[in-house]
């Protein structure tokens, strides 16, 4: 029984570490103190991200039509390609996904040469929605994605915890300078 009970735990704790990525969720909000339509007014076009600070310019082809690709250029110079998903004029939002991202820069990591993303995520699709409510609206910025990094044992880089604190920095910086500029 004895040696039972530690092949059962030997099982259990090489299934628990043996995993890959897990699916992680960012999901943040705003309460912004301007009316829906005048929030909706700076953010609706899929092509400009100029509310957000990050971003130093859009390319677009298509519009706000559903499989519209923008090009982000980052202010440091890196750039994200993302493809528009869903758009919703009348409930004021839209979704997209990241298709593609340059590197940051090069790691070594257990004897290998990793490209380290800009932002170090992979399958990544986010959904920002408002809702009004009188004269106020809260924004909603939401997002699944996994670590960049898909094989076990990742880098600092690419693990969990640099996805996760990515991401709620983009969406905390966008949605903080979205309210600064709708209250104006």
């Amino acid at each position: 029984m004895k040696n039972y009970f530690a092949l059962l735990l030997f099982f259990f704790t090489s299934f628990a570490y043996a995993h890959g990525p897990v699916r992680q969720d960012t999901d943040e909000t705003i309460t912004i103190n301007a009316p829906a339509d005048k929030v909706w007014g700076i953010i609706k076009d899929f092509g400009d991200m100029s509310w957000h600070p990050a971003i130093k310019s859009t390319d677009i082809k298509g519009g706000n039509d559903k499989g519209a690709v923008r090009v982000l250029t980052l202010t440091d110079g890196g750039t994200i390609t993302e493809e528009l998903k869903k758009y919703d004029d009348v409930k004021l939002s839209y979704s997209y996904k990241i298709t593609d991202m340059s590197t940051a820069k090069t790691i070594t990591h257990a004897g290998q040469e990793e490209k380290v993303p800009v932002v170090p995520v992979g399958n990544y699709s986010a959904t920002i929605s408002l809702e009004p409510q009188g004269e106020t609206t809260v924004v909603r910025w939401k997002a699944g994605y996994y670590r960049a990094y898909t094989n076990n044992n990742p880098p600092d880089e690419m693990n969990e915890v640099a996805a996760n604190a990515a991401i709620k920095g983009i969406f905390t910086t966008g949605l903080n300078n979205l309210k600064t500029l709708a209250e104006k």
